[in-house]
Order: C-alpha cells, then structure tokens, then sequence
C-alpha cells in the first residue's frame, strides 16, 4: 500500500527496473517483498511486478527464479514480465506484457492473471478484448523515465477507466502527493519504479 498525503490507502504496484537500483538489487528486493517502510514514506508493495525486458530471456529466467524465491519467503505476489515462455517454464501464474506482445502471445498459456500497458482508451479496450485481468496507464505525470515526454494527465486516467471494465492502474510519475488524485480519478491503484528502486530506506 501506498498511503497518500492526505492519508488515503492505495493499491501500490512496484515495478523494478535494476539500473535505478542503488547497492544489491536482490537484496533491495528482499527488501520490498518483506514490506520493509517507514513512517515517512509509507510505501510498501502489494506486488512486485519483475519488469527486467532489457534482458536476454535466458538471463531474465535465471533472474526471474531468485526474484520468485525471494516474493515466495515473504508471500509477496510476484508478476513477471515480458518473457512469458520463462514465466511458465517457472511456474509463475502472473505475466504482465506489452500490448504487442500480448497480442502474440501463444493461447491457452495457462496464466491466472495477465496484465498490460497501454496508452490510449483504443488500446484499453483492445485489452480487454485479449483477455486481460487489467491494464497499466501512462503514464500519467511527467517522469525521469520518458525524459521530455508530457504526462497524459488525470483526464486520460479517467478516460481510460470508464472505457474499460477491468481494473486501471496508473504510472508514471507516481508519488505520495499525486497517487490519491490517480484514484479520484477512477484507478484502482498505482504503479511505482523509482520510488521503490531509489528509495533510501531499502538501502541496507
């Protein structure tokens, strides 16, 4: 959970990306997937979605099993990325893919919940249409990770959401200050990189 400025609990998705990670990024793992907070950020993760796609899929597997065994210690869902021949292979019952991928993607994978990013309502609803148990939107606010790119705002949240009968989270720019406007604004929760790959308290 995710508690906002003005004390609103949120549904808080942590999507990792190991080059922001500063020190270990097992250890840093071990670190969100045992809800390690403190009072100043009031940030823990309901997930840890495994977001590594820079990777070559045979280094994301061997990854990927050390992330799995790590969420498993602590009972932290894990959601893998991406690779989702790798993520069967695991076992893992959680994939979340690119929209172009999941339209590719081989049928009857055996997959309890598969999400998606999207960014637009069109390709919301093309979601929904593939099957997915819920979509990523963005991203929201201007962010250091599309550097010169606009956010799309709380008014493409919204759009989203009432487009679409699934589940929305938003990302991008996700804080404590602004996660509670992305609910208001019709989200189910909110997805957070940096917050969680930067955040000095997961440092050992």
């Amino acid at each position: 959970m995710l508690t906002g400025q003005d004390g609103m609990e949120i549904a808080c998705l942590c999507v990792t990306n190991r080059k922001l990670c500063r020190g270990d990024f097992l250890e840093r793992i071990r670190r969100i997937a045992s809800r390690e907070t403190d009072r100043e950020s009031g940030m823990t993760a309901d997930a840890i979605v495994l977001r590594e796609k820079d990777l070559p899929e045979e280094d994301y597997f061997f990854l990927a099993e050390k992330v799995m065994n790590i969420c498993e210690d602590f009972s932290m869902p894990c959601i893998l990325h991406t690779f989702y021949r790798a993520a069967r292979q695991l076992g893992c019952r959680r994939i979340h893919l690119p929209l172009c991928v999941f339209e590719q993607m081989e049928p009857d994978m055996g997959f309890d919940v598969i999400g998606t990013s999207i960014h637009s309502t069109e390709q919301a609803e093309q979601a929904v249409l593939l099957g997915a148990g819920y979509v990523t939107a963005g991203h929201v606010f201007e962010t250091d990770c599309k550097k010169g790119l606009p956010g799309r705002g709380l008014a493409f949240v919204q759009e989203v959401v009432q487009a679409v009968d699934i589940p929305v989270y938003g990302i991008g720019g996700i804080c404590a200050a602004n996660a509670p406007d992305v609910v208001r604004a019709g989200a189910s929760g909110v997805c957070v990189m940096s917050g969680f790959m930067n955040e000095k308290i997961f440092e050992a």
